[in-house]
């Protein structure tokens, strides 16, 4: 319990960047700070932070304990807590990465209510579009679009995310509405190819072909192949071609005219939405209440 002491110490002088600060803030006086640090560089064998007389820096070896500190404290609170009943309040730190876009559009926008109800809550929000190793990059909780890929993660299916075939109007006008399958190959429609790696193989037009449930793609040419959602997003705004696309990210482009859903008894399959722990260890109530919450957001988009 004294080590931890020491380490809530030298986390605070380390984020408050000042041993003053730090000291004022715990209540402690400033040579107790001092001290506290230089005990817990003596333990662990390693200089933590440099010291100036204006300042105060995390040293590399600083910063990696301070990363992993902050984690075992947070555990302990877990730990203190874990018979408590929901009413006690959630701290320490929660890291989470989400699709870019789905952040963008549907999550940070309803945040601030899941914020003001823990806000003692230390939330590390990540968004990226590439799968991102859960253990390596030291995430509680991941939000995965798609296959898992990795059966030794522990997965929560929320159900699937509904997809759309949607254009601008603009390209609507020159090309006309197409109705039918038979239209898209007819017609002159041209689609935005998106892989996540340019150069590799489009997906192609998914639509289902009405045998067992099973959907086919149809090849169509296109001018332009990108490999990020909100570029794909942002061609077919600009009247490139057709794109198909989660609901969840256009929905706001729909009410407003900026894009119109064409062809809805042909829309794409809809993709699985699941919440993904690197272990059932890591099923804390932080990452429970966070995964609760998110399902509730999420849930109007889904089938």
């Amino acid at each position: 319990m004294q080590n931890l002491e020491l380490t809530l110490i030298f986390i605070r002088v380390a984020e408050m960047g000042s041993f003053t600060r730090a000291a004022d803030s715990l209540g402690i006086q400033k040579g107790r700070a001092s001290t506290a640090v230089r005990r817990l560089e003596e333990e662990v064998g390693a200089r933590l932070l440099h010291r100036t007389t204006r300042s105060v820096h995390l040293t590399e070896d600083g910063r990696a304990f301070h990363a992993r500190a902050r984690d075992v404290l947070a555990d302990v609170d877990e730990l203190h807590s874990m018979f408590a009943g929901e009413s006690v309040a959630l701290r320490g730190r929660l890291r989470v990465d989400l699709p870019t876009e789905m952040a963008r559009t549907t999550i940070v926008p309803a945040l601030p209510d899941f914020l003001a109800v823990h806000p003692e809550l230390e939330l590390e929000l990540s968004s990226t579009d590439r799968q991102v190793d859960l253990v390596q990059e030291g995430f509680d909780c991941v939000l995965r679009i798609g296959p898992i890929g990795d059966e030794t993660l522990v997965a929560r299916r929320l159900g699937q995310l509904r997809m759309v075939n949607v254009a601008s109007p603009a390209y609507l006008a020159r090309h006309g509405i197409p109705r039918s399958i038979d239209d898209l190959r007819h017609q002159g429609h041209r689609t935005i190819h998106y892989s996540r790696t340019l150069g590799a193989k489009p997906y192609g037009w998914e639509y289902p072909d009405g045998v067992g449930g099973t959907y086919a793609t149809l090849p169509l040419s296109s001018v332009l192949q990108v490999n990020s959602v909100q570029t794909y997003e942002a061609a077919g705004l600009a009247g490139l071609g057709l794109i198909q696309a989660a609901l969840i990210g256009v929905q706001q482009h729909l009410e407003t005219g900026a894009l119109v859903e064409i062809m809805r008894d042909f829309r794409p399959a809809p993709l699985d939405v699941s919440l993904v722990v690197a272990h059932r260890n890591n099923l804390s109530r932080r990452v429970r209440a966070f995964m609760g919450w998110m399902e509730s957001v999420l849930s109007p988009y889904l089938e």
